[in-house]
């Protein structure tokens, strides 16, 4: 599965966690997701597109960019 990173303008523990939830409602879409909140990236292993998971992502109403996938 590719792993998509996006950089999401995050500042607290409260922030990292409405990404997980927002991204744990999609099940088994997502096989695991990876917050670095020290630089503000989230990693998703996902088979979802990433213009899907960006648009998941940006309904926290946080700043969100796509950064990159890697395999």
């Amino acid at each position: 599965m590719p792993v998509h990173e996006f950089k999401v303008e995050m500042t607290c523990t409260g922030c990292s966690g409405a990404v997980e939830r927002v991204l744990g409602k999609l099940g088994d879409k997502v096989k695991s997701v990876k917050i670095d909140l020290d630089n503000k990236l989230v990693s998703v292993d996902s088979d979802m597109t990433h213009d899907e998971l960006l648009e998941v992502i940006k309904k926290t109403g946080k700043t969100t960019s796509y950064v990159g996938t890697t395999y």
